[in-house]
């Protein structure tokens, strides 16, 4: 059965839409209308080897947030859609990735249980040319609250806020790559659901 999702949202801030293939190659075609978090979203495509395509339409003459947010809510829900009953799914993934002078530690859990756990250092404050750091954060809890999975990501150290962006997107991304691959036959737990 194909793993593939495809979710809309429409409100008076944002319309966005998502489409993802969990067995693709990593292909993207990402238009947020942010330049930054395109790249961001297509680093999340690449290595995770999930194809993701986003079309959104936001109010970014306002700021970013709500397209950031809204972004995430969609994505989160796409991906949740995806995985279906999760039968057969490994279920957890971790790395510890390098980025240049940053290291970040992650985990997930697609338990269907949302709690998000994200440690940056103070270096990861202000912009990253229009792009506020901050948004990193309400990307990841509306993303996780949305596929609703145990995702903890720890910044050991870096002081590079590209760096330090680039990685944690970049960590996602491998964990999930290794939480959604099928490896078995079950539902990956006691309960018999997830």
């Amino acid at each position: 059965m194909a793993r593939k999702a495809l979710k809309e949202r429409m409100t008076k801030e944002t319309n966005i839409r998502a489409e993802i293939n969990l067995d693709g190659s990593g292909k993207s075609q990402i238009m947020s209308g942010i330049g930054f978090f395109n790249h961001m979203l297509e680093l999340l495509s690449k290595h995770s080897g999930i194809d993701i395509m986003i079309e959104a339409n936001g109010d970014i003459d306002v700021d970013y947030h709500h397209t950031v947010e809204d972004i995430g809510i969609v994505l989160g829900s796409a991906f949740r859609k995806a995985l279906g009953d999760k039968k057969g799914i490994e279920r957890y993934g971790d790395i510890l990735l390098p980025m240049d002078e940053t290291l970040i530690q992650a985990a997930i859990d697609l338990s269907d249980r949302a709690y998000l756990v994200l440690n940056v250092p103070d270096a990861f404050q202000g912009d990253i040319g229009k792009f506020d750091c901050e948004l990193v954060r309400e990307f990841f809890t509306a993303f996780t609250n949305h596929l609703a999975a145990n995702i903890h990501i720890n910044v050991l150290y870096g002081k590079n806020k590209h760096h330090i962006a680039e990685g944690i997107f970049k960590a996602l991304a491998r964990t999930l790559r290794k939480a959604i691959k099928i490896t078995g036959k079950d539902i990956p737990s006691t309960k018999g659901v997830l």
